[in-house]
């Protein structure tokens, strides 16, 4: 079965309700690597503001048949996060999902779906818009256009002005995991053969999450409230264990350009980043 487009764009959008408790804000930063007890001590605790990427979520619902999607082929593409107001670190969250657009790459190159998610606390607060680009390798040829899909953010040819490294730990995904994605490719030594892998690799939202720590380290005086967006595009795994070195480019205003790498692989994982402090 193939996607319908049509149908894709006018499914109402899937609300999901979370309760969402201090144990859940501490796992999250252990999940990322947090260290600092602000977000750790459920006495002084703070939310991470990269934590919004993963409150109100509705599940992997491409593996939904009636959808026609090959979703053993999706892969995460990019992600952006614009935080309204600060996150609460417990508390009711509402997220409402849905199919914003689909852009057509070809048979051959597949598809892209830009899946955007408005978080909002039980009272209605508007907290955060979390958007996703989601890569539909198996989608492509529906017949539609792959113009107006999202340009990456350019990166300054220059030396970067900071430069953050953290590192994670061996166990890192086996911690994030117990965030809610459960996908075995990031346990199971067999699953991630079998997608590749020499081992099992890393979430890409945790990866997102290291990243945003060292955004807050290095140009927020680590205060969650300053940072107000983080977006980028992943570009390769990250395996539990490896150091991940954040490259930051301040572009005036507040604005940032990022990109970082795993050091002992100097291999790109996230690159065209773009970032907004206060």
């Amino acid at each position: 079965m193939a996607i319908d487009p049509d149908r894709l764009l006018a499914m109402p959008p899937i609300v999901a309700r979370q309760t969402l408790a201090r144990r859940d804000t501490i796992l999250y930063a252990l999940g990322v690597g947090a260290t600092e007890l602000d977000f750790l001590f459920e006495e002084s605790l703070t939310a991470l503001p990269t934590m919004a990427a993963i409150l109100g979520y509705p599940g992997f619902f491409w593996r939904d048949p009636p959808l026609g999607a090959n979703w053993q082929k999706i892969l995460h593409g990019e992600q952006s996060t614009i935080l309204h107001a600060p996150l609460p670190v417990e508390g009711e969250i509402i997220g409402s999902t849905r199919i914003e657009a689909l852009f057509d790459k070809g048979a051959a190159k597949g598809a892209l779906a830009m899946v955007t998610r408005e978080i909002h606390d039980g009272e209605g607060t508007h907290l955060a818009t979390a958007r996703a680009t989601t890569f539909l390798r198996g989608d492509g040829g529906f017949g539609g256009t792959g113009e107006g899909a999202p340009v990456p953010h350019p990166l300054p040819e220059r030396a970067p002005d900071a430069v953050m490294t953290l590192t994670t730990a061996a166990n890192q995904a086996q911690i994030y995991r117990l965030s809610g994605d459960l996908n075995p490719l990031h346990i199971a030594p067999d699953v991630a053969a079998g997608a590749g892998f020499d081992r099992p690799i890393l979430h890409g939202l945790a990866t997102y999450g290291v990243i945003g720590r060292a955004l807050l380290a290095a140009r927020c005086d680590n205060e969650p409230a300053r940072l107000r967006r983080i977006d980028g595009r992943f570009s390769s795994p990250v395996y539990p264990g490896e150091t991940i070195e954040t490259s930051i480019w301040d572009e005036g205003e507040g604005k940032l350009a990022f990109r970082a790498r795993v050091v002992e692989r100097d291999k790109i994982v996230f690159t065209n980043g773009y970032a907004e402090t206060a």
